[in-house]
């Protein structure tokens, strides 16, 4: 998708920033969303996963989709096997959004693949692709800019920003996200905690 040069389209004046077919198609899957999905409980995240692909969304089989999940143009959006958008996901699309396997996008974290030159006087929109690795967690609130690469296995702190290219099998936190440690996983059960 190409975003309109802001100049020539007049956008500071309320020009347009995409095409008239951009505008159209996100138009009427953001009314068959409300009418069809948003409202649904979870258990008819079928449906939902079925309204996304007729839009052009790339879903993996076991993909879960919250009806409060904000999809800007779900043709660029693709998830992952087992991969998850939690309730109140904003997931800004205008560039492509890949989100791998066993992926989960925690409750109202924000994926943004836009953004504005602020030393251009037309204020041109740019928009570059996100791409979170299989097996990574973006926690709650979290945000996630424009060209941002999340490794395999990253984590994303509550409220963090991310801003530049997260490494794989790290943990994250703060604005902007410092790394804090390496994420490593059990290989074991842990212990059972009796509470009397």
């Amino acid at each position: 998708m190409t975003v309109l040069d802001a100049k020539e389209a007049g956008t500071l004046e309320g020009g347009p920033t995409f095409s008239l077919r951009n505008r159209l198609t996100r138009l009427a899957f953001m009314i068959a969303w409300l009418l069809f999905a948003r409202w649904t409980p979870r258990q008819f995240n079928p449906l939902r996963l079925v309204l996304l692909r007729l839009f052009g969304a790339r879903i993996g089989r076991g993909a879960t989709v919250y009806g409060s999940a904000r999809i800007w143009l779900p043709s660029n959006l693709e998830i992952g096997e087992g991969a998850t958008l939690g309730p109140g996901v904003e997931c800004y699309a205008m560039a492509p959004i890949r989100i791998g396997a066993r992926t989960i996008i925690s409750q109202r974290a924000h994926l943004c693949a836009g953004t504005h030159d602020h030393r251009d006087p037309q204020f041109q929109l740019y928009a570059r692709p996100i791409t979170i690795g299989p097996q990574a967690w973006i926690a709650a609130e979290a945000f996630v800019g424009p060209g941002v690469e999340i490794g395999e296995g990253a984590v994303l702190g509550a409220r963090g920003c991310a801003f530049q290219s997260l490494a794989a099998w790290t943990i994250y936190s703060g604005n902007p996200c410092k790394a804090i440690g390496p994420r490593e996983l059990r290989t074991a059960e842990p212990d059972r905690i009796s509470i009397e």
